[in-house]
């Protein structure tokens, strides 16, 4: 058989993002697919590797790939390495995944909380620059929270108010005011009892109100308001920012909100803000004594700093983060939501990443995500729905923190709680039901991207502790991969079986923090969430791509993982359901699972008759079949390969299942750089394929000679 077939380059990385929840109970311990005791988990995986030890060599592949540029393996959505090319791989590291819609489109989430809070979210998809030498690092970014959850611009109610309370004051010819809600509002003295009538938003409508001219007092001081009988109406920016240095808190109010409402979804007027030093003034007054200034100057920024990069890095500049985190110590949701808003979009910035990381994870693992996941206290998730919707911001943040960096993803991992809260939270989501919860999605996703390139960044003395006996000192893999098909030893075989159970037992007992990514009962979490979860196809492909991470390569662990998620957990059968029904960017990373799984599996036999006929039920036959993208084609012709090289049975059914003719087609088809790729595969499959003499009155009754096998 031929050791080397060509491989395709991986197109991208994974993850995704978005809240609904409701109260959920104490997290359970489980026996069945979920977080079982240490014990019992052990003891079943003990009996299951000696039960299915097998005299076949664990895998036979391809060993070197030195000719592609990218890493072909791996699953990390809205992932931008900053951290130059990326180096040489072998097929140890299988496809990548991708998620989301084309480029540049904008897909909208709703979520409903146990509270009744209802808001669609737009998320902004960015496509990171590519070139051919950069093929693996085009992906779409992470996406930012959206600035309001209302059809109205959100500053209205207090435009209103303030324009609601002039006029009635107008109508009882006072112009006294007291303030009333912290500042926030003024009551006429002499207010007639009839309501005013109900403001149209300012951006939306071309009309004025028609008023008499008023003069407005704040302590003194003279505010013209309307000369055309437009009262608030004529409120402009220049007047807007003027009023956030006032020194009355209800001018403040005043100017915040009115920046709030014209920077919803005008884009000239942040511009213009920015320009008349709005920034500098609104971080000034996060943590103003006024609740009600706090509120308006939080919103207001979270609006400006809304798909305008320069306003972020403007935040940024003038000290914002600490003040940001300051103001989250304050025990008030409203102020919160607004908070971590602001947080979630500033992370869609690449360049602020790092940064965000560096000032930000302590303290919002220890306001937020302890607190709210449930890991703190009772262990319950007790939110309403304000905190609700900060958690699903937060974990909006990480999800975009986590596509950063290799110096970032390391920062999240070793956060105390942080890993520990995302796993509590999706477990205990999964206890009740709750699969389908975006702040779910945004926590699989979190983990699925700090699993990236795991056992590349983890700590030295973990990784040797995993490797255990398995490696000898100059790195190289003993005892595996002996031949093309020469079998192990027998006390070779039960020497590394055991070793096997000793470091499975030893890893098993209590994870905490960073450890939860390779521990065993991962995969029964992530197993769970493709058994349960319908409907967020989102999470589903988080998790399958989590699996990806944590299976890819030639380490003994992910060896380990891999029997594990085959043998106990019985894994194929839910991935392979995902298989028939998933979309293109599904696909990526439900083939790169399988193909991480074919490489380890003990009994390829087994796996050949339950994999073969859906896999090549996606290949391409013709010129008018739809086909997939071309890295989940080579994703499952390496799995064919991976399973033909050691077991006869999987070429068989390549045969039966009409596998040839697709083969064949593919072969042929060489007409672009990605079809080179698959071509060259099919030629290498083929080839493998040729070696089984038993079948070769099987070939030539379909038509196919020697020659059609082993010409490249």
């Amino acid at each position: 058989a031929k050791k080397d077939f060509g491989t395709l380059r991986g197109s991208g990385w994974s993850s995704r993002s978005a809240v609904d929840l409701t109260p959920h109970k104490r997290v359970a311990t489980i026996g069945n697919g979920g977080l079982a005791k240490g014990r019992a988990y052990v003891a079943g995986y003990a009996a299951s590797q000696a039960a299915t030890a097998s005299p076949r060599p664990s895998s036979f592949h391809e060993r070197n790939f030195r000719c592609r540029q990218n890493l072909d393996t791996l699953s990390l959505r809205s992932l931008r390495l900053a951290d130059g090319p990326l180096p040489l791989a072998d097929d140890r590291y299988s496809v990548l995944s991708e998620q989301l819609d084309a480029p540049g489109h904008r897909q909208l989430y709703k979520s409903q909380a146990a509270g009744g809070f209802g808001r669609s979210f737009a998320f902004e998809r960015q496509l990171s620059a590519g070139t051919a030498a950069k093929a693996a690092c085009d992906w779409l970014d992470g996406a930012e929270g959206p600035p309001s959850r209302t059809i109205r611009a959100p500053a209205m109610r207090t435009l209103q108010r303030f324009q609601s309370n002039n006029r009635s004051r107008l109508s009882a010819g006072s112009f006294g005011t007291v303030p009333v809600g912290g500042g926030g509002a003024f009551l006429g003295l002499g207010e007639h009892g009839s309501r005013a009538p109900s403001v149209r938003s300012l951006a939306e409508s071309g009309h004025h109100l028609g008023e008499p001219r008023a003069m407005e007092m704040y302590n003194g001081h003279g505010a013209l308001l309307g000369h055309h009988a437009g009262g608030f109406d004529d409120i402009d920016l220049p007047s807007a920012v003027k009023y956030l240095i006032a020194s009355d808190p209800n001018l403040q109010v005043l100017g915040a909100a009115y920046l709030q409402h014209k920077c919803y979804s005008d884009s000239s007027a942040k511009k213009q803000a920015r320009s008349l030093q709005a920034m500098p003034k609104l971080v000034k007054l996060f943590n103003s004594p006024n609740q009600e200034v706090q509120r308006h100057a939080t919103g207001a920024m979270r609006n400006l700093i809304y798909d305008n990069a320069e306003n972020k890095l403007a935040l940024v500049e003038e000290n914002g983060i600490y003040e940001l985190m300051r103001t989250l110590r304050e025990p008030d949701d409203e102020l919160r939501k607004n908070v971590t808003g602001i947080l979630w979009n500033l992370s869609s910035s690449d360049n602020l990443k790092d940064r965000l990381a560096r000032d930000t994870l302590e303290q919002l693992t220890d306001l937020v995500l302890v607190p709210l996941s449930g890991l703190g206290g009772s262990g319950v998730i007790q939110q309403n729905p304000s905190e609700a919707e900060i958690f699903y911001n937060s974990t909006g943040f990480l999800r975009n923190l986590s596509s950063a960096s290799q110096q970032t993803r390391q920062k999240m991992r070793e956060c105390h709680g942080l890993v520990d809260s995302m796993i509590h939270y999706v477990n205990s989501s999964l206890e009740v039901g709750k699969s389908e919860d975006k702040s779910v999605e945004n926590a699989v996703c979190v983990l699925r991207n700090l699993s990236y390139r795991l056992y590349d960044e983890m700590p030295p003395s973990s990784l040797q502790r995993l490797e255990g006996h398995r490696r000898n000192a100059g790195g190289t893999v003993t005892g595996e991969l002996v031949g093309c098909f020469s079998p192990q030893s027998k006390k070779a075989r039960e020497h590394y079986l055991n070793a096997d159970i000793v470091t499975f037992t030893e890893v098993s007992k209590d994870p905490k923090g960073m450890e939860w990514l390779w521990n065993p009962q991962i995969v029964g979490i992530y197993n769970r969430l493709l058994q349960r979860c319908e409907l967020n196809k989102h999470t589903t492909e988080a998790a399958s791509g989590a699996l990806q991470n944590i299976t890819a390569g030639d380490r003994r662990w992910a060896g380990v993982l891999s029997r594990l998620a085959l043998e106990q957990e019985r894994i194929l059968n839910p991935v392979l359901d995902r298989v028939r029904t998933a979309d293109h960017h599904q696909l990526r990373s439900l083939t790169g699972l399988i193909r991480n799984l074919s490489r380890h599996a003990r009994n390829k036999d087994e796996m050949s008759t339950k994999v073969v006929s859906h896999l090549i039920e996606k290949l391409p036959g013709s010129v008018g079949d739809k086909a997939p993208p071309a890295d989940v084609i080579v994703n499952i012709i390496a799995v064919l390969n991976n399973l033909v090289v050691e077991s006869p049975m999987a070429a068989r059914d390549i045969v039966y299942f009409d596998g040839l003719r697709k083969l064949f087609f593919i072969k042929k088809r060489r007409d672009s750089s990605d079809n080179e790729k698959s071509s060259r595969a099919a030629a290498s499959l083929l080839g493998n394929m040729w070696q089984y003499t038993k079948l070769h009155r099987d070939f030539k009754m379909k038509g196919y000679r020697k020659e059609d096998f082993l010409s490249l």
